[in-house]
């Protein structure tokens, strides 16, 4: 396995405090903001400091002297507060009450858009107890941040959550190698790995880079890098888990924590099979000036087509 997990070990598994979910709860219909327009080229290369780069960015063990380890990104949620990553990233244990910080758009030792402390994890019980691949995902709420107490998502914005599979579908990867100081990004055409798997081939993605985002067209994440070997054992190739029923139940269970709070812990249920996604147009309402993650009203939306 190629990515590097929490405090640097390669993987452990996460005895987090939130259990998986039904799978019979109802989908989400969750909105995408302004397109996503990169060539399928299969190249990596430094990411530039756009808007949307900077939701993405480098997990550390407690603050930026300690060196980073993992890749996670802001998820668009009610709290404004929630970002995703690979299950291995985030072990409850190891990296709840800001044991573990988020830096957005971290780039060359600096912090532009301030730190994070991760205060809540939520990952699945299949993932907890028998870290199970197909399960390697995770939410986390954050905690106030150096940035006057504002939300993570009133500074930076936030991807909507693609419901679905991405196969066929370019996929743009950004990430940071444990050895870099710079995010590296690389685009090309997800394949499905199985049933409950999708894979990309972009070169130089190594240690460090799990918990990348797989941004679709219209700026969704539709994976992360984690799943199959945790991610890959060839820094060439890259793996998610599809984000499916369970994956949507278990962010409606971080996004109700709010502040954060104690949730409910649901049995687990047997898996649901996952549909392509789909378009819908929906409007939406104006958002707060200086939300870098805002978008018009009339913009697109993304969802698994498996309606209640």
């Amino acid at each position: 396995m190629k990515r590097t997990g929490i405090f640097g070990k390669k993987f452990v598994t996460g005895r987090g405090r939130f259990g998986a979910l039904s799978a019979a709860v109802a989908l989400l219909v969750i909105p995408a903001y302004g397109g996503q327009a990169a060539e399928a080229s299969g190249r990596t290369a430094p990411a530039p400091a756009t808007a949307e780069n900077a939701r993405v960015g480098a997990l550390f063990k407690g603050g930026l002297g300690d060196g980073h380890y993992c890749t996670a990104s802001v998820v668009r949620s009610a709290g404004r507060d929630l970002i995703v990553t690979a299950a291995h990233c985030l072990p409850a244990d190891e990296s709840e009450g800001g044991k573990a910080v988020f830096v957005p758009g971290y780039r060359d030792g600096s912090a532009p858009y301030g730190t994070w402390p991760v205060e809540s994890v939520y990952e699945d019980d299949r993932w907890n107890e028998d870290g199970d691949q197909d399960s390697d995902v995770a939410f986390a709420v954050l905690g106030p941040g150096s940035e006057g107490g504002r939300k993570i998502e009133d500074v930076v914005g936030g991807a909507p959550l693609f419901a679905g599979r991405a196969t066929g579908m370019a996929a743009t990867l950004t990430g940071y190698p444990s050895d870099a100081e710079v995010p590296q990004v690389c685009t090309n055409t997800a394949v499905a790995y199985g049933n409950t798997q999708q894979r990309i081939d972009c070169p130089d993605f190594p240690g460090g880079t799990s918990g990348s985002p797989w941004v679709v067209e219209g700026g969704a994440v539709a994976g992360v890098i984690g799943g199959y070997q945790f991610g890959g054992d060839d820094p060439d190739v890259s793996y998610s888990v599809v984000f499916g029923p369970r994956t949507k139940a278990l962010f409606r269970l971080a996004e109700s924590a709010g502040a954060p709070k104690t949730a409910a812990v649901a049995k687990a249920a047997a898996p649901q099979p996952v549909a392509s996604g789909g378009s819908l147009t929906t409007p939406q309402p104006a958002a707060p000036d200086g939300d870098a993650g805002s978008a018009p009203s009339g913009r697109p939306m993304v969802c698994a087509c498996l309606m209640p």
